[in-house]
This record gives structure tokens, C-alpha cells and sequence, in this order.
């Protein structure tokens, strides 16, 4: 006989889990004494917020679901906001809380939550435990469906008396095949969608975050290349096709009729690969309904008005682009650089710049100079996100993490210690305004205590710069949106990490390349010139499309 708690660590294990991250409380006393016995490891963090977003990166570049773990009540509340990015980023994680006694839970009673229908509209399974002779099957459905595609999070409650009962059951035998692979799309709707494309005057290619899941990059840069056609791509789905290739456009996404946006007006058939719709709504890209749309895809696609297909071609996305390749016969025009260029120039244009604060640009030309094509960026969001995303050259999928689903800030911090755990021998740098630092800047004690380093790059402003920029846009003046900051170089020194502060644009360059050699968590205080984001929302709005 074994306790319900053992049984839970053992089917845990036996799904190939290596680490929790979470605070241990009272209600889960049994569990984490459990995990003294465990191969498991378990790291505690400072906030239940921040051991979310940290299992929420591990699921996005792994593909395997990252854990979670918190007590009852305030406990469990607080992985909401981390579980529910992983859940609309389609990030695989299973979160679990303690919680109070069965016998206590039909009553008012101390710290007591109905966790299950909490967590139910936010995930993709939610559960209790209401007998420890079903924890075996339990575990494994809710890895079964957090990570099947579209993956995204699933919760288990575990009562604390269930989890001290005597149990005689084992785990499952362990899964033969890890990642099964998605069926062929049918003969048929691929010579379907070859046809449109061999009909189509100006089709465009649109890349998302489902191409990074499936490990369909290689593919989507044959099927380009090999139909000369040129490919935009979401947030999330950056480095899906590098962006030096001839036929990058860059991303889409900036809620502004951006230079890739001309690629979409021109286009008369656009080909979705791997795209979800809650990170760039149809209606952005499609107002009009005059485009016939090729969705490509492992799931249907979202019902939307303005995502009526032409064709559906469900099943391996990598299969389907080949087969379609295979059956087209066209090589189209596939000009891109006179859209292309323009960005790469606008970023060129800020590598010498020398204005203090700096400008966006030139921070990311630098940035850029430090990192190798498998170093890893996570951002957060804010205002410096769209200028990540916009002109952050990343050459490799899952290098610059972004969360453009759920879009929560304070994901930097506890992502990059996530995403350095994951890969130790890369670097990895967060970008982060100085509001989403302060956030979950305490995870900086967890990633010195764990031995993390990360670079924490702060984009200071002073103020929420995204909402100040949409303050600017839509009424032309700002409120509320001020705050002072901590010395952020005595900030990082108090925990026993470095800080620096950059006192001229020509120090950036240096300042980075001693903080990525330093091997420790570093903070890097960058003052920013965010008069930067409405000189390019001018810019935009005067934007005459080349083509």
C-alpha cells in the first residue's frame, strides 16, 4: 500500500516529468513530502504567478507539458493569470492545487474555493481528485490533453484528506509513443488547395505559432521556396522561416497597416499555415471578405466572419505543405523586397545612432549584435513588444518568445529563468518595461538561489508606454500612467545579482556583452525614448504601399 500523494509523484514521474515549480502549504503537505523521494525536482519560487509563467514557457519550447504546483485558496488563485496565458498561447501545463478536505467542502469553510469550475473556463480540463483509486487515469488524461494539439493548460485539485489515504493502485505503463504523429490531410483537399494556389494572382503565405508547435519550419521554408511565394508571420511564430530569407516579410501583427500589411492588400489568396486566430484577428488583415483563404492545419479552423475558407487541409502540417508543393505547378513572382528592405533599413538606419535616451531601434540593432541565432529572447509586454516583434531579426523558431494570445505582463522575468533551465548552454536575455519588472521581479531570488543566469534588459520609461501610446493615438493626451521607480542597479545588487545602468547609446553594446559573460542574473537599466512609438504611428498612417 502506498499513500494517494505517492501514487500522484509516481504517475508524475512515470509522464516524464523532471521539475514543479511552485510554494509548497498546508494542503499539499502530503504531496511534497512525497516528492523528498522523488527524481522530480522541485523548485520553489516567491510567487505562485511566477511558477505559471514558468511552467508555461518550459511547455512552449519543449512541447511537453510544464507543472505547476500551489495550495488551496489565495494559493491557487494566484497561477490564474500565468495558467491562462499557457492556456490562450497554446502552451502545454498542467497546474495543480491542494485543497481543503471533502468533508469540509460543502460548507463555508476557511480558504475554500470550488477550484475546478474557477479554473474550468480557462483550461482545457479541469478535475478533483475525489478517490485516489483514479489518480492514475487522471494524470494521464490531463497530460493527454494539455498537450494534444491544440495544446494549452489542465488543472487537477487534490483535497488534502484524499491525498492521505492508503491506496493500492500503480501508475499507467508508460506512454510507447510520446508524440504521436498527425494523420496525412485527404488526397483530395490538397490537390484542392494546390489548385487555388495555381489559380492565385499574388498569394501570400501567413506563418503561425502552430508551424513552431508541429516542427513544421523546415517544411514552410521548402514550400516557399519551392512556390516562390513570400510568408508573414504571427508574434508567436517568429523564426518560423528565418528573417534574412529573401522571402520573409517579417511579422504581422501590429494593430497599424504596417509595410508586410501591403503584402496583404496585394494578395488575392492567402494560405494559413498553423494559425491561430486569437493572436491576429481576421477582421485586421481581411476586412473586406475578398481574399479566398487556405487554412493548413492540424484542427478546424475558428468560425469568424472573416475567416470564411476556400479550403481546409487538416492533418500533419509538414506532410500537407509537401504534398501541396508536390501537386502545384506554378512558381509565383514572389517579390518581397521592396517590403522587406524597407524594414531592414529602418532598423540599419538606428546602428549608429547616438540620441539618450535610446530609441527602440537602436536597442534592438544591438541587442541583436550580442545574440546568437539560437540565443534565446523572451519578451514581456508592453510598448517594447510591438518593436520586438516588428523588428527583432530572429533566424530560428522558438528564440524570441512572445505572448500574443493571453498577452500578460510580467512573463519576462520567470519566463527567461524557464527558458534557461531548458537550455543552460544558451543565453538568454528578457526584455521587459519597467512596469512588467516589477511585477514578478522577485523571481530574481529564485534564479540566484537555483545558481539562473539571465540577463533582465529594462526598457525604463517611467510609465505604462503601451497604454500611453494608445492614450496618444486615440485622444491625443495621457493620464494615469506615470510611476516612479527603485534604483534598478542597487535593486539587483540587494538580491546579489549586477546591475548596470546605461549612461550613453554607445555604451549599450558593451554593457550587454559583459552581462551575458557575467553568469549570473544581471540587470541591465536601459532609459528609453518611447517618443519613438508615435513618430512610427505618424509614419504608418501616412504609409503609401510600394506595390
Amino acid at each position: 500500500m502506498t499513500t494517494a500523494a505517492e501514487l500522484f509523484i509516481r504517475c508524475l514521474e512515470n509522464e516524464g516529468v523532471q521539475t514543479i515549480f511552485g510554494i509548497p502549504g498546508e494542503e499539499n503537505l502530503n504531496v511534497m513530502d512525497a516528492l523528498r523521494d522523488s527524481s522530480i525536482q522541485f523548485i520553489t519560487v516567491r510567487h505562485e504567478q511566477g511558477a505559471a509563467f514558468m511552467a508555461d514557457v518550459h511547455g512552449r519550447l519543449t512541447g511537453k507539458a510544464g507543472v505547476c504546483l500551489a495550495t488551496l485558496g489565495p494559493g491557487a488563485t494566484n497561477l490564474v493569470t500565468g495558467f491562462a496565458d499557457a492556456n490562450m498561447d497554446r502552451a502545454p501545463v498542467v497546474a495543480i492545487a491542494g485543497q481543503g478536505a471533502t468533508t469540509r467542502m460543502h460548507k463555508e469553510s476557511h480558504q475554500v474555493l470550488d477550484l475546478v469550475n474557477l479554473f474550468e473556463p480557462i483550461s482545457k480540463l479541469s478535475r478533483e481528485i475525489l478517490e485516489p483509486e483514479i489518480i492514475p487515469e487522471l494524470v494521464r488524461k490531463a497530460f493527454k490533453d494539455a498537450q494534444a494539439e491544440k495544446p494549452g493548460g489542465a488543472f487537477i485539485s487534490f483535497p488534502e484528506n484524499i491525498a492521505a489515504m492508503s491506496v493500492d493502485e500503480t501508475a499507467l505503463p508508460p506512454l510507447k509513443v510520446q508524440s504521436p504523429v498527425a494523420p496525412a490531410a485527404p488526397a483530395d483537399k490538397v490537390r484542392q488547395a494546390a489548385a487555388i494556389i495555381d489559380a492565385a494572382k499574388f498569394p501570400l503565405i501567413m506563418a503561425g505559432n502552430g508551424v513552431v508547435r508541429s516542427h513544421a519550419s523546415d517544411a514552410l521554408v521548402a514550400f516557399a521556396e519551392q512556390l516562390n511565394i513570400p510568408v508573414a508571420q504571427t508574434f508567436m511564430a517568429k523564426g518560423c522561416i528565418p528573417f534574412s530569407h529573401p522571402l520573409s516579410l517579417g511579422s504581422v501583427g501590429l494593430q497599424a497597416h504596417d509595410y508586410v500589411a501591403c503584402g496583404f492588400d496585394r494578395a488575392d489568396v492567402v494560405i494559413c499555415v498553423g494559425f491561430d486566430m486569437v493572436e491576429y484577428h481576421p477582421h485586421s488583415w481581411h476586412p473586406n471578405k475578398d481574399k479566398k483563404i487556405i487554412h493548413i492545419d492540424q484542427t478546424y479552423a475558428e468560425v469568424d466572419a472573416h475567416y470564411i475558407l476556400e479550403a481546409g487541409v487538416l492533418g500533419d502540417i509538414a506532410s500537407s505543405l509537401q504534398g501541396i508543393a508536390a501537386e502545384a505547378k506554378k512558381v509565383h513572382a514572389g517579390k518581397t523586397d521592396n517590403l522587406k528592405g524597407i524594414i531592414e533599413d529602418e532598423l540599419d538606419d538606428f546602428a549608429e545612432d547616438s540620441s539618450y535616451p535610446l530609441k527602440p531601434q537602436k536597442i534592438l540593432y544591438d541587442t541583436r549584435q550580442v545574440m546568437a541565432d539560437d540565443d534565446i529572447l523572451i519578451s514581456d509586454v508592453g510598448a517594447h513588444k510591438m518593436w520586438i516583434a516588428r523588428l527583432f531579426r530572429c533566424e530560428k523558431p522558438n528564440t524570441c518568445i512572445i505572448s500574443n494570445g493571453f498577452a500578460s505582463m510580467g512573463i519576462g522575468v520567470p519566463g527567461a529563468i524557464s527558458a534557461k533551465m531548458t537550455y543552460p548552454d544558451r543565453n538568454v536575455l528578457t526584455i521587459t518595461g519597467d512596469a512588467g519588472f516589477m511585477m514578478n521581479s522577485q523571481e530574481i531570488e529564485t534564479a540566484m538561489r537555483y545558481q539562473i543566469a539571465i540577463v533582465i534588459m529594462i526598457w525604463n520609461d517611467s510609465a505604462y508606454g503601451l497604454i500611453k501610446w494608445h492614450q496618444q493615438r486615440r485622444f491625443g493626451r495621457t493620464g494615469n500612467i506615470s510611476f516612479t521607480n527603485p534604483d534598478f542597479v542597487k535593486y539587483a545588487e540587494s538580491f546579489g545579482a549586477k546591475g548596470y545602468r546605461v549612461e550613453s547609446a554607445d555604451a549599450l553594446l558593451p554593457t550587454l556583452q559583459q552581462a551575458l559573460a557575467d553568469n549570473t542574473v544581471v540587470i541591465v537599466d536601459v532609459p528609453v525614448d518611447y517618443s519613438e512609438n508615435m513618430k512610427l504611428t505618424e509614419k504608418l498612417g501616412k504609409l503609401v504601399c510600394p506595390i
